[in-house]
C-alpha cells in the first residue's frame, strides 16, 4: 500500500525537506488588497513577505484553500493501493481543515485520513515529517496513525513573538494589554491548548527570562529522553541560531530542523518571533 502525506503551507516545512519525504503541501492565501493575493511559499516567499511588510506598514488578511482544490489534488494521488494521511491547521485558527474534511466527504473515499494537528507552524510539520519518514520506511498504515496519535498527545510548542501588534490586530490580545506590555517590555510566552487555540502560558520580563523558561518547561517535560526539535523564526536566525544551540545543551536531541515561519503565519504573529516545538522521538 502506498502512503501519501499532505500537509497545508502553515506546517512549514522547508520546501528542500517536503520534497526529500514526499510531503504535498498546499498553500493557504495571503491577501494585501482585493487585486493582490499570494499562495504562501508558492508565489510568496517569507523573505519577500517580511519586506513587503515592513515596506507597506500593512498587516494583511489570509484565507484557507477551498474544498474543491482539495478535491482535485485528493483525486490526483488517489490511487487502488493509495491511503491519505492529510494534516493541517488547527482549526481553531483557520477553516482549512474544514476544507479538507469537506473534500473528503464529497468524494466519499475512507482511505483518506483527515487530521486537525491542533497546532500551528512547525508543531505541525514536526508531526508531518515524522509520519511522511515512518511511510517512506514502508511502515503500515496502522503504524503510521498510530504514530501520529502518539504525536498528537505529545507534541509542544512555545513561542515569543518581537511586537504585540500583531496578535492584537488578529483578537489574540487585547489593545491595552498590547500597549502596556509593549511599555513594560514584557514577553509573554505563548502556546496552543489543548483545543488548539492560542494563549498566553506565562509572562517574563525580556528575551533571556522568557527563553530561559521555555526551556525550563521543556526539561521538565522531556527530561533526558531522545526528542525531536524543530524552531521556527521570523526572520530570526540568529536567534533561532543561538537558541538551538542552548538546546543542545540540555536535551538529548535526534533529529533537529530550523525554519522560516512564513507568510500566513506571520501575518498573525509578526517579525521577530520564535517558537520552539518539541516531541519524543522513538527510540
Amino acid at each position: 500500500m502506498s502512503i501519501k502525506v499532505v500537509t497545508d503551507s502553515t506546517a512549514d516545512i522547508p520546501k528542500e525537506l517536503a520534497e526529500e519525504l514526499g510531503i504535498t503541501v498546499v498553500p493557504l492565501n495571503v491577501i494585501f488588497s482585493d487585486d493582490e493575493t499570494y499562495e504562501d511559499g508558492v508565489t510568496l516567499s517569507a523573505d519577500q513577505f517580511y519586506k513587503f511588510v515592513k515596506a507597506r506598514n500593512v498587516i494583511p488578511s489570509t484565507s484557507q484553500p477551498t474544498p474543491y482544490q482539495f478535491e482535485e489534488l485528493y483525486r490526483s494521488l488517489l490511487e487502488d493501493d493509495t491511503t491519505i494521511i492529510s494534516i493541517h491547521l488547527s482549526s481553531k485558527l483557520s477553516g482549512t481543515y474544514q476544507a479538507a474534511t469537506i473534500a473528503k466527504q464529497a468524494l466519499g473515499n475512507e482511505s483518506i485520513h483527515v487530521i486537525d494537528s491542533k497546532r500551528a507552524s512547525y508543531a505541525i510539520g514536526i508531526i508531518v515529517v515524522e509520519i511522511a519518514k515512518y511511510a517512506k520506511s514502508g511502515k503500515s498504515i496502522e503504524e503510521c496513525l498510530k504514530r501520529l496519535e502518539e504525536m498528537l498527545d505529545d507534541t509542544t510548542v512555545y513561542f515569543m513573538v518581537d511586537t504585540l501588534d500583531f496578535l492584537q490586530k488578529n483578537g489574540r490580545i487585547g489593545k491595552a494589554s498590547a500597549l502596556l506590555g509593549s511599555m513594560l517590555k514584557i514577553k509573554p510566552i505563548l502556546s496552543l491548548n489543548e483545543q488548539g487555540e492560542v494563549y498566553s502560558f506565562e509572562k517574563a520580563r525580556g528575551q533571556k527570562k522568557a527563553t530561559n523558561r521555555i526551556l525550563e518547561l521543556f526539561e521538565e517535560q522531556f527530561g533526558k529522553e531522545p526528542i525531536h526539535i524543530g524552531i521556527s523564526h521570523a526572520i530570526n536566525q540568529a536567534f533561532a541560531e543561538e537558541v538551538l544551540s542552548l538546546c543542545r545543551e540540555r536535551f538529548t536531541i535526534q533529529s533537529e530542523v530550523i525554519t522560516s515561519i512564513g507568510a500566513v503565519i506571520g501575518a498573525h504573529v509578526g517579525p521577530g518571533t520564535i517558537a520552539i516545538s518539541i516531541t519524543r522521538a522513538t527510540s
